[in-house]
């Protein structure tokens, strides 16, 4: 009994396997029309497929929107990052060209003066508290930099230096208020006139020059620059022009105000003059020891 039933499964499977080989062929013969339970199943696997298909594109849609998404984020992150980059390269430029430009006039100045050996510095330093009278540079004792030593920019002069350390120095402004800052100086003319630059008026922010002769003829737009007298700093340095002159209280001497030719709030880039000292005509020994202690050197 068993033996029968094995091979009624085995004939069954073969007479399935005949059917199913004889179905295939029948199929792919080339037919205008095709039977119904073909038809019946194509539309079965038709509709079976129409369901699956939408929701498997929706899901593959939103997943794809999702990778779009994190794609336009991550690119909307580096473009910021470049906007930024790009913000501070700007910033960078303009420093760096307005840097390029005072350098470019420093190198001008350098050239034109000749009777001393400039030494360019930064300035690295400055209180706000003292903003109109120190400033500190990145030159000192080590490029040879000394006490009284002339420093300029390339418009005129800003002062002296006052200290020095192995790597740095402190640098006096003539709009310093301290009592021995004096520079000699002369206004340029039809005939020279000699004063001293001591005291800064802060609320017109010019320079004082003193001791200028009452009888002598000052107009304004004259060029005032260093004497070279007083033995600290070098002749011919640019300070400023007179807009004003004023008698003293006495009459005897007068006061001349002086725009100052370099700015003593903007700066940056300066030079100190490292200057020989150079003889002395013997007719202007007198003067030059008067100056130099007015001066208080």
């Amino acid at each position: 009994m068993p033996q029968l039933f094995t091979n009624k499964r085995l004939i069954i499977l073969l007479g399935s396997i005949i059917l199913l080989v004889a179905m295939i062929g029948f199929s792919m013969r080339d037919r205008d029309n095709i039977t119904w339970p073909e038809k019946f199943v194509k539309d079965v696997t038709g509709f079976g497929q129409n369901i699956v298909s939408k929701p498997a594109s929706a899901v593959e849609s939103f997943f794809d929107d999702v990778q779009r998404l994190r794609h336009t984020y991550e690119e909307n992150a580096e473009l910021r990052s470049h906007l930024e980059e790009l913000a501070q390269l700007e910033s960078d430029v303009t420093r760096l060209e307005k840097d390029n430009a005072e350098l470019r006039k420093v190198l001008e100045k350098e050239e034109s003066l000749a009777d001393y050996e400039p030494v360019q510095a930064t300035v690295i330093a400055r209180n706000p508290d003292r903003w109109y009278e120190l400033i500190t540079i990145d030159q000192g004792e080590s490029n040879g930099i000394a006490p009284d030593m002339a420093v300029m920019t390339a418009s005129g002069l800003v002062g002296k230096v006052q200290s020095t350390s192995k790597f740095t120095s402190t640098v006096q402004l003539l709009s310093a208020h301290d009592s021995q800052n004096r520079v000699s100086a002369l206004i340029q003319g039809e005939s020279t006139v000699y004063g001293l630059i001591e005291g800064y008026d802060e609320e017109k922010r010019m320079l004082q020059m003193t001791k200028i002769p009452s009888d002598s003829t000052v107009k304004k737009g004259q060029a005032v620059t260093t004497s070279g007298l007083g033995g600290v700093f070098p002749k011919g340095l640019v300070i400023g022009t007179v807009t004003e002159l004023v008698p003293d209280e006495f009459g005897l001497t007068q006061t001349a105000l002086v725009q100052p030719a370099a700015s003593f709030y903007d700066l940056e880039h300066v030079m100190v003059s490292k200057r020989e000292m150079t003889s002395v005509l013997p007719q202007e020994e007198d003067r030059q020891q008067v100056l130099i202690e007015e001066e208080g050197l």
